[in-house]
């Protein structure tokens, strides 16, 4: 079987492990995790970047951090992962969702000022298969109707708009270094905090509700409970496996660069045949080679042609059910407008295997699979 996925080492991971262990200091917040969100403070230009033990855990952070409320609105995708409308249900607020582009499948910026009431209190951005959405169309929306900007960029570290690090656009972004990420650490990620007057309240609830951090920095005589807060950081091992990671973070984007680009050239035909629709990429956008997919003619082939990959040794997969149409976003949220783009693209989804491991020979047997599935 082609694996879909396959974790890739950068070469010092089990050393800085060793290190890790040595020093004796696992519980997190030591050494490594402040190597690694110094890191991660150059790359997205962050004045504040706080490890934690998932996205997940980083969206809720930023849900409290944009202190959504019982009925407060968060316009977002609903072609997401639960973890984005999870955040702010946990806060008692609602999920309003918009339909996405036909192009890049990230949300419709042209659909979003149409959902905004007086209830709605930010907008969450995704940024899908490591391509952006259009940010300058985005921020203007949110400046003109005072309205916070939280990216769930879990998809995009290496990516950029204009130049610009995907990350480094709304008040507040979410990363993920989940295992099957370009960048992992099996599970962890990492809040960016982009607006400095938030940065000291991310820290104390990113220390339970605490103001420990402070203790230990000698600003306060003792610690205490202060503010909300939970166990959001990941351990000194896991910010030690990461930190590796990181430091080769532009290597191993270019590897998946390389691959992408491979089944880009060779899918061209099968896209001239009508037999699928290969990604699109705005030219403003630098995307990081986060997924391959393809879109198969119609639901009914989309699932025939991942019934004959598996068949021939290939492990494709289709990637969201929409929250608008899931049991719990039917529950917890509500649609903006109908959402036909994104009930479209679901049905027709396939995602390639794609990892630094990957070989060309291997995408050869792919592409093959592919065109004889789909013909």
């Amino acid at each position: 079987m082609i694996s879909f996925n396959q974790p890739t080492l950068a070469g010092p991971e089990f050393d800085y492990v060793a290190e890790a262990l040595e020093r004796m200091h696992l519980s997190g917040n030591g050494a490594f995790t402040k190597r690694c969100q110094r890191l991660l403070e150059q790359a997205f230009g962050a004045p504040r970047a706080l490890l934690t033990h998932s996205a997940t855990a980083a969206l809720e952070m930023a849900a409290i951090l944009a202190d959504i409320g019982r009925g407060d609105e968060v316009i977002m995708p609903s072609y997401t992962f639960c973890s984005t409308a999870n955040a702010v249900v946990l806060r008692g607020g609602v999920p309003v969702f918009v339909d996405i582009r036909p192009d890049t499948l990230n949300i419709d910026e042209k659909k979003i000022e149409a959902a905004i009431t007086p209830r709605t209190r930010a907008i969450m951005v995704v940024h899908y298969a490591g391509v952006a959405a259009q940010m300058d169309v985005i921020m203007e929306i949110a400046d003109r109707h005072s309205l916070l900007v939280i990216e769930d960029a879990a998809q995009a570290v290496h990516a950029d708009f204009r130049g610009k690090p995907l990350g480094s656009f709304g008040a507040l972004a979410a990363l993920s270094f989940h295992e099957t990420k370009n960048l992992m650490s099996g599970e962890g990620g990492a809040l960016i905090v982009n607006d400095a007057a938030m940065a000291g309240r991310a820290e104390i609830i990113w220390e339970k509700g605490t103001n420990r951090a402070q203790f230990h920095r000698g600003e306060v005589a003792r610690y205490t409970w202060v503010d909300l807060g939970s166990s959001f950081l990941p351990s000194e091992l896991t910010a030690a496996f990461l930190c590796a990671q990181l430091e080769a973070g532009n290597d191993i984007t270019a590897r998946r660069l390389e691959i992408w680009r491979r089944y880009d050239a060779a899918l061209l035909p099968l896209e001239a045949a009508g037999l699928l629709r290969r990604p699109r990429v705005p030219q403003e956008c630098g995307h990081n080679a986060h997924i391959y997919f393809v879109l198969a003619p119609d639901a009914a082939r989309r699932d025939a042609a991942l019934k004959r990959l598996s068949e021939a040794g290939v492990n494709a997969v289709i990637h969201y059910v929409p929250l608008h149409s899931a049991p719990a976003g039917i529950r917890y949220g509500r649609m903006a407008t109908d959402l036909p783009i994104t009930d479209d693209v679901a049905s027709r989804l396939i995602r390639l295997p794609l990892h630094s491991l990957l070989t060309p020979e291997a995408q050869q047997e792919v592409v093959a699979a592919l065109a004889e599935a789909l013909a």
